[in-house]
């Protein structure tokens, strides 16, 4: 009876404790991809990077009035490649696995092609949703067969044909800089330190 009677106002103290309801693992949230600190991921992300600064030094070189220029007829513009850029690298993200964020509309994104401002802000959004789609994929998803507008290949593979796009329309801008007479900034730089270094 002195064990019941004891037991009584440790059940009512307990009773007015705040209950926790038992964490289900699906509640928890996802968690946030991490940089991988080494393999074939962090080598394309370094790649992926070098790409976005010259493509966005050299956007921010060319005058504004510049952006609706084209070297002939039926050519994309200045302007219009980095759109094409742009729509390719969500285009790419969704070939690898991520959806398009709300509200891009890749169709639509060649009507801000002669907006510099626009245009800029449009290169630094999409790469940065790339970069997400990149460090979204598990390293065991690496070999993975995908279809990509050059056929069936790994995601690894894939990794190739990105980059050598990339490549393809960052020595388009320059040509198109050149013919405008825009120096690609880091070419500048390069030609100025060596104009500075002392006459042997």
């Amino acid at each position: 009876m002195r064990r019941l009677v004891c037991l009584i106002p440790c059940l009512f103290f307990f009773s007015l404790l705040p209950v926790k309801a038992q964490e289900k693992p699906a509640d928890k949230p996802a968690a946030a991809p991490t940089t991988p600190t080494a393999g074939a991921r962090l080598e394309f992300l370094d790649e992926v990077s070098y790409y976005e600064q010259r493509f966005l030094r050299l956007s921010d070189a060319i005058p504004a009035e510049k952006y609706g220029w084209r070297p002939g007829e039926g050519v994309r513009s200045i302007g219009e490649v980095y759109m094409h850029v742009v729509s390719a690298n969500y285009g790419f993200a969704r070939m690898l696995g991520t959806a398009l964020p709300a509200g891009v509309d890749p169709k639509a994104m060649m009507a801000m092609a002669g907006d510099k401002t626009k245009v800029t802000q449009a290169l630094k959004d999409s790469f940065a949703h790339f970069r997400s789609a990149i460090l979204a994929i598990k390293d065991s998803d690496l070999d993975k067969e995908i279809k990509t507008p050059r056929g069936q290949t790994t995601i690894r593979g894939s990794f190739f044909l990105i980059s050598g796009h990339f490549g393809e329309h960052l020595g388009q801008s320059i040509a198109y800089a050149r013919q405008i007479g825009i120096v690609p900034p880091w070419t500048e730089e390069r030609q100025r330190q060596e104009a500075e270094k002392p006459k042997q």
